[in-house]
């Protein structure tokens, strides 16, 4: 079976509602029962009363039910429901205008004897049409789905009624009366009464069973049916049946028509509804059989006689037959485009309709096939867009799938008609071309996508520019889907280690280092668990006095199976797996556990000590640090100003928005925070002055060479100037010499860690003394 889900309402259709209401649901509610309680006095009285007061009754009925149904259909208040509304007005119109005619020729409740009854019969015809259709629009739109095959089962009934009818009411009719056209005419409305009930049962059927409104409709076609098979009775002379059950037969159903359509629950008979389509079951195949039955039962119990109901029978046999055929051939296309549909949806993504990954693998295989005998070579362009997560983040998902949809869009539009665009989940797509062997068409796609990047995508927040890693993988002898597809995620990985918006080659030194990446990763899962990590502490130094003033404590790694594992391998796997956050927080406490043990060594009269610990993107963005950060504090009895926090330039820089947040929420804490690495990153003043950072640490590579007129002196100079205009301190890195010490004390710097002052040390051996 396939699930067809319907469609939500829309916008207007919700606004309608809340603008515009037909009734007061409490009023509309009390009006429809007191019309249905009007029907019930009238089936119990209407049939002992005079023939001049019948009449009148019967058309009082028949005005309110259709200047109620006039009433609800320009006053509903869903915009959707007005189209079969308006019908079913137009419909009881018709049959008012019809009765009202009929009454005036002669009455109701007889069968007129002039062909002139025949105009009044056509204009009710064209209404009982109107009414029928209308009852098809309202279940099309309670199913929500066009396959639906509901409409034609109720044809179905109401040709297999027509077959009965005729055998045993109109035949018999027209042999007592020899009035064939009034006979067919008066056998035409109990037919599109059976096709009637049959829409309205369907209504009950597709959820409506505890809705009010629906048993008005089925009473009130009850009602009505049974009025127009009397009346055909009555005409046909084929029964005594008494001559007030005609009128009161037909009001009690307008007027449970009318009670209906007032009710506020047939608002509920137009909802669409999630329901599942399903193939031809045996109950509806033993259905058409059953049907297909019934001409043979007919004519073997009432053989046909005369050259008119034998054409009559036989037409209505053809059009039983043409209508089951349909029938049949309706459903097994419905579950033909139900197949596609599903298909499609197991192929296709959802979002951008582009390709997924199932039909990327297919097609590799199918080209495969053919590549080594047309000299053709398989290439695949692997494409991630970088920093995705932060337009999610920052303007919701909404704006995220627009973007990803203008993606797919641009791509698709500039690509040849034989290559493939797919996307295979998140922010990654996928370009599969065919080109000659050893040609480089692979590689001049990749940069003419990269370009097509630097143009910006215009979104519903306005211009967006986002750009794009691309890993390039061709396919070598034998290669599999699957492996190709391995191969350029990991060439994408390779280009966005290099820098973001680039692409690489994919080559088996590649794939080496995947293998020895996943290897190291899962050696890190549960190494602070084990033990395996512990923290070490280089000592920053006072320039001026040459005192000590602090430590930053680093992260360092003993693994049983890979040995020392140094921080530039292991802390960006930690950080792209989410590890650092746990590992993070651990060095967090157990440094400000150290510095509280050293300071309460060193006695209050020393130099105060601090620890600088650094926190990375990812703790960043973690709304859990502050707390941890604020335990921390209360824990050890640090004094806030103890504590300070390096961030990178980068770090804040790629969801500043998020990291100001957070800094501005450490800094009320009171802790200190500190910009590590300055000069390598953004190095903007814009930026600096909306940070509420106390210190600058300048990165090893400006303090390299200075001391010796290196070129590095003059920028170095500038950054000091800038940072005691705007009351900063600042903490040299990489200190290794006394000439870089000695200048740069020259210079005015504040603080500086070296080699030259200490490596990093376990605790242990970490010395403290002043």
């Amino acid at each position: 079976m396939t699930p067809v889900l319907a469609t939500e309402r829309t916008v207007p259709e919700r606004s309608a509602a809340s603008s515009g209401q037909a009734l007061l649901p409490h009023r509309g509610r009390a009006v429809s029962w007191y019309l249905t309680g009007m029907a019930a006095v009238v089936a119990a009285l209407l049939a002992v009363t005079p023939a001049p007061v019948q009449a009148l009754v019967c058309l009082v009925a028949v005005l309110t039910e259709v200047g109620l149904i006039w009433y609800r259909s320009y006053r509903s208040p869903v915009p959707a429901d007005h189209a079969p509304l308006r019908q079913l007005y137009g419909g009881g119109l018709l049959i008012v205008t019809g009765l009202v005619a009929r009454l005036a020729l002669g009455g109701e409740d007889r069968a007129p004897p002039v062909a002139t009854s025949l105009i009044p019969d056509a204009v009710m015809a064209v209404g009982y049409l109107l009414v029928a259709y209308a009852a098809a629009r309202m279940l099309l739109r309670r199913r929500a789905d066009p396959e639906d095959p509901a409409w034609i089962d109720a044809v179905l009934v109401g040709v297999t009624f027509a077959c009965m009818a005729w055998t045993f009411l109109v035949a018999p009719a027209i042999d007592r009366t020899g009035e064939p056209a009034i006979q067919f005419a008066n056998a035409f409305f109990p037919i599109v009464d059976v096709v009637l009930i049959a829409l309205v049962a369907q209504l009950a059927l597709a959820g409506g069973f505890r809705t009010p409104a629906v048993w008005m409709l089925v009473l009130g076609a009850v009602g009505m049916f049974a009025g127009d098979l009397v009346f055909l009775v009555f005409g046909g002379e084929l029964a005594d049946v008494p001559r007030g059950y005609v009128g009161t037969l037909h009001t009690v159903g307008l007027l449970l028509l009318g009670a209906a359509t007032v009710h506020p629950s047939l608002r509920a008979l137009t909802a669409p509804q999630q329901r599942l389509v399903r193939k031809l079951s045996k109950r509806r195949m033993a259905g058409i059989g059953v049907v297909l039955l019934v001409p043979v039962i007919v004519a073997t119990v009432d053989p046909a006689s005369g050259d008119l109901d034998k054409n009559v029978r036989g037409v209505l046999v053809v059009l039983l037959v043409l209508t089951i055929l349909f029938r049949v051939v309706w459903s097994s296309n419905s579950r033909a485009r139900a197949e596609d549909a599903i298909r499609r949806r197991a192929t296709h993504d959802a979002l951008t309709d582009l390709p997924n990954r199932e039909l990327l693998s297919e097609t590799i295989t199918a080209w495969s096939d053919q590549a080594v005998a047309d000299k053709q070579q398989i290439s695949l362009l692997f494409l991630d867009l970088d920093r995705f997560k932060l337009i999610n983040d920052h303007w919701g998902h909404r704006v995220g799938d627009e973007l990803l949809c203008a993606v797919a869009d641009r791509l698709r539009g500039h690509v040849r008609s034989t290559d493939l665009v797919c996307r295979i989940g998140g922010d990654e797509f996928v370009i599969a071309l065919a080109s000659p062997s050893h040609s480089i068409l692979a590689e001049a796609v990749a940069t003419r996508v990269l370009e097509l990047f630097t143009r910006p995508f215009a979104l519903s927040v306005g211009d967006v520019v986002v750009s794009a890693s691309i890993g390039v993988a061709k396919a070598g002898d034998g290669t599999e889907a699957v492996e190709l597809i391995r191969d350029a995620d990991t060439a994408m990985y390779q280009a966005k280690e290099s820098g973001r918006n680039a692409y690489a080659l994919f080559d088996t030194s590649l794939r080496d280092q995947l293998r020895d990446r996943i290897t190291l990763e899962q050696a890190l899962r549960g190494a602070l668990r084990r033990g395996e990590l512990y923290a070490t502490y280089q000592p920053i130094i006072d320039l001026a006095s040459g005192e000590l003033d602090g430590f930053e404590t680093l992260m360092r790694w003993e693994s049983p199976e890979l040995g020392a594992v140094p921080p530039l391998r292991f802390i960006p796997v930690a950080e792209e797996t989410g590890m650092i956050v746990e590992a993070g927080a651990w060095l967090l406490r157990e440094a400000a556990g150290e510095l509280a043990r050293w300071r309460a060594e060193r006695g209050p009269d020393a130099h105060p000590l601090h620890m600088s610990v650094n926190v990375s993107v990812r703790q960043l963005r973690d709304n859990k640090l502050v707390g941890v950060v604020r335990d921390v504090l209360a824990s050890t009895g640090l004094p806030p100003s103890a504590l300070w926090l390096e961030i990178t330039e980068s770090g804040v820089m790629e969801d500043i928005d998020t990291a100001l947040s957070t800094l501005n929420a450490l800094h009320d804490l009171g802790v200190t925070l500190a910009i590590d690495d300055f000069g390598t990153g953004y190095s903007s003043l814009s930026y600096l002055h909306r940070l509420p950072v106390g210190i600058l640490k300048l990165d090893r590579s400006f303090v390299s060479e200075v001391g010796q007129q290196g070129a590095n002196e003059q920028i170095v100079r500038a950054v000091l100037a800038m940072t005691s205009a705007l009351d900063l301190r600042v903490v040299a890195e990489g200190v290794e010499t006394e000439a870089q010490r000695d200048w740069l004390r020259e210079q005015g710097c504040d603080l500086a860690q070296g080699w030259l002052f200490g490596r990093p040390q376990r605790a242990e051996d970490t010395r403290v003394s002043g």
